[in-house]
């Protein structure tokens, strides 16, 4: 906990680790919360009245609040919150504010080490559902799908003594504003990403199927596996495969963030169809690393490829292991979610079509919508 509140990153390691002693009060509206929400929060709907000061429906409340545990009150952006939290604290409680609310919650970033994986670093951002990497060998790290947030990765490979040597993009992101031009500017280092999804941008080393990126003594090796976007890789490392928003722990990449067309969708799905052929055939003890996540709560996230093969969570990568491409085609076609929020947006951003404006925090968030269903 800081001086004024609870810092959004320690909420997060507390969330994570199921902390008994911490209940999660959130006072937005209804809708709001349902959009998106803390893991295991509680909700009192009272975000209105707090805002003019009116405490009365937190009143009726209380007994409804642990007076055992250390309450965390979230709220948009910490300001009727904090009210929330002085109110309760006045009558007993032991309640503070988490700094900057939901919007401090979305910036936040978890590390871990990848056990099976050597020489990988996930970095999990719990409130987006966004993960990054740091790929790293001999004193020298690739950072794959870093947020806006590179202050995140300068501290992950200072902590490590680590060199960044290069940044990478699996794809064109739709849900987040990519931090992979920034740092690989502000470092002198190549920025990779595959040509179909280049857009604008210059300044961009692009890669292609078969080709590697050295780190240290050891290679990302480059799969170029199209479906959710036409230059969608996945990167293969020791171990290890960064699959990006091809291949999630129980979904797959949504193909309708480029043209939403029902025909374009199809022809998308089918691509992706043949790109998750093609991972399957790799060993079954890689480790699959994806780049978002929904509801998992397992940390790191991660899965053996012959494990998430076999289990029954993953209804489309099923049909790719039956060769079922019709069934996989239409379950998609017929169940995909709402769009990420503001996606239009970040996309014309990460295609260098458009400079980030002062909301460039506020456009990705939300929950996290990449997935196909």
């Amino acid at each position: 906990m800081s001086n004024t509140g609870y810092e959004p990153s320690e909420l997060a390691r507390r969330v994570q680790d199921d902390d008994e002693d911490l209940f999660v009060l959130d006072v937005r509206n209804e809708d709001d919360y349902e959009e998106w929400q803390i893991s295991d929060s509680t909700n009192v709907p009272i975000y209105d009245d707090l805002l003019e000061y009116d405490y009365s429906s937190l009143e009726e409340r209380l007994d409804d609040i642990p007076k055992e545990e250390e309450i965390a009150v979230v709220c948009v952006a910490g300001v009727t919150s904090a009210r929330a939290a002085e109110f309760l604290r006045e009558h007993g409680y032991d309640a503070e504010s988490v700094d900057d609310g939901m919007n401090g919650w979305g910036r936040a970033h978890r590390q871990y080490d990848v056990e099976g994986a050597d020489g990988v670093v996930q970095i999990v951002r719990p409130g987006t559902g966004c993960v990054s990497y740091l790929a790293h060998d001999d004193g020298e790290a690739v950072v794959v799908d870093p947020t806006q947030y590179i202050e995140e990765y300068l501290e992950a490979t200072d902590e490590r003594d680590l060199e960044i040597v290069g940044v990478a993009d699996t794809h064109a992101h739709a849900d987040h504003v990519s931090g992979a031009r920034r740092l690989a500017g502000e470092l002198d280092v190549p920025y990779y990403l595959h040509g179909e999804d280049a857009g604008e941008l210059d300044e961009v080393t692009e890669i292609e199927d078969g080709e590697t990126i050295t780190v240290g003594d050891c290679e990302l090796d480059i799969h170029h596996t199209p479906g959710h976007t036409p230059g969608s890789a996945s990167f293969e490392f020791g171990d290890a495969l960064l699959s990006g928003d091809t291949l999630f722990l129980r979904s797959v990449g949504r193909p309708d963030l480029e043209d939403g067309s029902e025909d374009a969708i199809r022809e998308a799905a089918s691509e992706l169809f043949d790109s998750l052929d093609e991972l399957t055939d790799l060993d079954d003890e890689t480790v699959v690393l994806p780049g978002h996540f929904s509801d998992e709560e397992v940390r790191p996230l991660a899965t053996e490829l012959g494990d998430l093969v076999a289990e029954s969570n993953n209804e489309l990568l099923s049909y790719v292991e039956e060769g079922d491409e019709e069934s996989f085609v239409e379950t998609i076609v017929e169940s995909l979610a709402d769009e990420p929020a503001n996606y239009n947006e970040i996309k014309q951003i990460n295609w260098g079509k458009e400079q980030p404006g002062g909301d460039v925090e506020s456009l990705e968030l939300g929950p996290n919508n990449c997935a196909a269903n």
